[in-house]
This record gives C-alpha cells, structure tokens and sequence, in this order.
C-alpha cells in the first residue's frame, strides 16, 4: 500500500512528516508519496512558486527512502483535482493501494470535493486524528476500525486512525519569518537553511 498525503506545502514542516509516518508505521505502507499542488480548489493560492516549494519538499525528505515527491499535479495545468491525481497514479501502478491521508478539517470538508465518490472507488481514505477525537461526520457505510481491512480491498474503506499532533501551522511559520524571528524546530534543519539561503518568505 502507498499512502498519499497532498498539500500546498508552503513550507513542509513537521506537523506533515511526523503524522505522515506514524500513518506509515501503523499500517505498513510501502512509502508515502508527498504531493505539491499548483492550484488547490479550497485553500489559498501558495505564496511561494512550485519549484520552491519543490526544493523545500526534497529537503525535508530526500534522506529518508520512505517518502517520494511526486510532481504530477505541479506538472498539469488547471486546478489540483484529487480524482485526476488518483487516476493517473492508477494507471502508472495499477496493481497498488492507495490510502488517502486527510486531516480531520479536511476530511469533514471532503463531500464538498470534485467527485468524492469516484475518490472512494480509486483509493481507501485514512482520517489522521487527534487522539480522542470524534467519528468522521460522513460517509459511515465507508468506514472501518480495522487497519487490516485496508489490505483486503483495493479501494473504498474509510480509517480514522489517531496520530501524534503537533500544533504547527505553515501560517504561523510564514509569520514568524515574515516578522524575522526563528521557526527552528517547527520544520528540518535542511528545509530552514534553504528557506535562509533563498531569502524566501520574507517582508519587505
């Protein structure tokens, strides 16, 4: 199984490698494909360019064989529709699993996403939760407590899966630079050397 984690990554921090791992090590996956969108539907349009934000992500990542940028999304033109990511990733590995991971926010946000059901025909969806948190408020006759079900179906199934949470927001990183005060800690030390080395994210 392949786990996909989308975002604008603007910048990568630890917030989205520390639950992407934990995602990764409870159910197994074979690696965790890191996708930067161009032009996201529901959020604001990135403040860095692509291939920022691109340099950023092979920094955060490039040393641990477990993650792997995927480009696909930078490289087409138009709005970043999860279904055309999906059905390209299908048709280049048609024999893999793919498990979705969405944050809670996002996930009670999902039914308003192009197409939500032909995402659930395409790959499992794994809701990364905060520990104690609610049932997903959608889609029930999708859902499972069983990790292990994920592997005994190619698509459909809905996990929410409790993981370590970090309040850290790429908002706030950008404010801290903006303002000329140090985000160390909150993102790899490499990520932040390039960021000081580009002169990216700052005011004035």
């Amino acid at each position: 199984m392949i786990g996909i984690l989308g975002g604008t990554f603007d910048p990568i921090h630890y917030g989205h490698l520390r639950t992407a791992l934990d995602v990764q090590q409870t159910l197994g996956l074979e690696e965790i494909r890191l996708v930067p969108l161009r032009d996201p539907p529901h959020r604001a349009h990135p403040t860095l360019s692509p291939a920022d934000r691109l340099a950023l992500l092979h920094a955060a990542v490039d040393d641990n064989p477990l993650f792997r940028v995927d480009t696909r999304e930078l490289e087409r033109s138009g709005k970043s529709y999860t279904l055309d990511t999906l059905r390209s990733l299908r048709s280049d590995q048609q024999g893999d699993t793919f498990c979705l991971l969405l944050g809670s926010d996002a996930f009670n946000g999902f039914h308003t996403w192009h197409r939500p059901d032909e995402i659930l025909e395409l790959a499992h969806l794994v809701v990364m939760q905060r520990p104690g948190e609610a049932e997903p408020a959608h889609y029930h006759e999708h859902l499972t407590h069983n990790p292990a079900a994920l592997k005994q179906q190619a698509a459909g199934l809905i996990l929410p899966l409790p993981v370590t949470q970090l309040e850290i927001s790429a908002t706030g990183i950008r404010e801290m630079l903006g303002q000329g005060n140090s985000p160390r800690y909150l993102l790899p030390d490499a990520v932040l050397e390039l960021i000081r080395q580009k002169r990216l994210y700052r005011s004035g």
